[in-house]
């Protein structure tokens, strides 16, 4: 979709966000990564995007100077109640930097992404330190808490998407609305791909797994291999059919007996990629990309409501569950 509209993205890990800009219409003009992974599965499914594979502290804004909308999701640890919430103080804290690009690009827009956590109370004071830096320079700032199942992610997925938008553009904008229908169990959602070996019991998993996903995560470089997440998110998968302690390599064969593991094509279509979307890496990378992406359908909708606020114009139609599967 040509719209005029351009784009940078910040620490793009493997293209969840990319994907809900250009399908908002936003064109990109860079995307930066540090992660090889990452960044080889952006240009095998995007060769046209220009990939900046490097350290986000060290990279350089001036050539993307009044851009229409600056992106990223930055990293969660810093704020995230799995880690020790070390908020500012953690090394990888990375809004010192986005502020730094932000005052050098000066974009029309801004839209960054994080975990849940960064609204706790403890953050209070650097929440309001970030959007007051960033007021100082013309721009009128929110910090909102968006639920992925409430736009069609079948997945208990909490986000805080903070936006900052040029003051004489701000009154434009408005935030998504929720879909009125739940999104799509578990069981119809990965049906096709559970029984894609033939299983014989994919019919009877399909009625158990009746409820929407728990979180996914997407682990740690420092640990081991992939898995669902920790004992209660193992519990959950449990209780909907699925053994959450590993991901498996393929659907199971036809007289497969007992709890199905998934593997990282149903995975990403738990996270609302559409299914030709290829991760780069074995088994362990693949799933570390999906598990932390930010949901296509939810980068979407907000940066749906970001194009209409830029061009003035209206809201890009949305974009339906069977049109994401065909995209």
């Amino acid at each position: 979709m040509e719209t005029g509209l351009t784009s940078l993205e910040l620490c793009a890990g493997g293209g969840g966000q990319a994907l809900g800009l250009e399908r908002a219409g936003f064109a990109h003009q860079g995307l930066v990564e540090i992660d090889s992974r990452c960044c080889e599965t952006l240009r095998l499914n995007r060769p046209q995007w220009q990939v900046f594979e490097q350290d986000l502290e060290k990279f350089d804004g001036s050539p993307f100077k009044g851009i229409d909308l600056l992106a990223g999701g930055l990293p969660c640890p810093p704020f995230s109640k799995a880690g020790k919430q070390l908020g500012k103080a953690d090394e990888r804290n990375l809004f010192p930097v986005a502020l730094r690009l932000i005052d050098q690009i000066r974009p029309r827009a801004i839209m960054i992404e994080n975990v849940r956590g960064i609204l706790d109370a403890v953050f209070d004071d650097y929440r309001h330190y970030v959007s007051g830096m960033i007021a100082k320079i013309g721009y009128k700032t929110d910090w909102r808490l968006l639920n992925a199942s409430d736009f069609g992610v079948p997945q208990l997925r909490p986000r805080v998407v903070f936006i900052a938008i040029r003051e004489e553009m701000a009154s434009s904008f408005n935030w998504p609305t929720p879909q009125k229908h739940n999104p799509p169990t578990v069981g119809d959602t990965l049906f096709d791909l559970m029984a894609s070996r033939g299983w014989r019991a994919a019919g009877a998993w399909r009625k158990r797994a009746n409820e929407i996903a728990p979180t996914i995560v997407g682990g740690s470089k420092k640990h081991g291999g992939p898995d669902l997440g920790p004992t209660r998110a193992k519990a959950a998968w449990a209780a909907l059919g699925v053994d959450g302690h590993a991901i498996a390599n393929e659907a199971p064969d036809r007289d497969f007996v007992g709890i199905p593991r998934l593997t990282v094509p149903m995975v990403a279509r738990l996270q609302g990629f559409p299914d030709d979307w290829i991760f780069a890496g074995k088994k362990t990378p693949a799933y570390r990309q999906v598990g932390n992406a930010f949901p296509p359908p939810v980068a979407y909708a907000v940066a749906a409501q970001l194009h209409a606020c830029l061009t003035s114009g209206k809201v890009i139609p949305e974009i339906t569950t069977r049109e994401r599967k065909r995209a």
